[in-house]
């Protein structure tokens, strides 16, 4: 079957892997050593996938997402988090076989989060080490989280491919919402943190059920 895609860019966390537990764990630890009441894990699925200064300012009470409070949050975050990332992380059912198809397909595969740019390449680095990456960049100095196109459109160009050759796998509504703005086909992942109608409203060509549908559009 012809495909007009040559490569597929994924999200991490709620794509490739399933994080949440232990940003909630990391998440609430800080909480509670703030003296703030913990969430339950689900309320995470909707507080992740912008970013860490956005997760901590959701988690956060109302009355205390002050420029201060939120700031040394996050470095707390960031340290709690350091030390747990890979208590409960890992990748999803069907993950993978997936990338060991698109390997044996010679299909590249890059990696593109609004996780901070060093836990992503140590996370990535431990928990999928099999596997070949074009590239893996999260959120950093020069790369502006999604849903800006940048990240995206950088890994094209090293690739050397146009927007259109590449497909986009993601989660939620920002990852969607960054297909659409690189000019790449978005297709929404299920099995994530989000549910099937913002997937669509933000912008889905496709929805995927399992991780192995993918093949369907390759």
């Amino acid at each position: 079957m012809w495909s007009p895609f040559k490569a597929v860019i994924f999200d991490l966390d709620g794509t490739l892997l399933d994080t949440l537990e232990d940003l909630a764990d990391s998440m609430n630890s800080v909480l509670a050593g703030m003296g703030f009441p913990p969430h339950p894990i689900d309320a995470y699925k909707y507080f992740v996938g912008d970013g860490i200064v956005l997760l901590v300012e959701r988690a956060l009470p109302e009355g205390h997402r002050d420029e201060a409070t939120v700031a040394a949050t996050v470095q707390a975050q960031r340290r709690e988090y350091g030390k747990r990332w890979a208590d409960k992380s890992r990748p999803y059912e069907g993950v993978p076989q997936l990338l060991d198809k698109l390997t044996e397909r010679g299909i590249p595969v890059a990696i593109l989060s609004n996780k901070p740019h060093d836990f992503t390449g140590i996370v990535v680095a431990r928990l999928l080490p099999q596997w070949q990456f074009a590239a893996v960049i999260g959120e950093g100095e020069g790369t502006p989280k999604k849903p800006a196109a940048t990240g995206a459109l950088r890994i094209s160009a090293q690739l050397s491919l146009s927007p259109e050759e590449c497909l986009y796998v993601g989660d939620t509504n920002t990852d969607m919402q960054t297909a659409a703005a690189a000019g790449m086909y978005a297709a929404g992942a299920l099995w994530g943190f989000r549910t099937a109608p913002e997937l669509l409203a933000a912008g889905a060509k496709t929805l995927l059920a399992h991780p192995l549908d993918l093949l369907g559009l390759l």
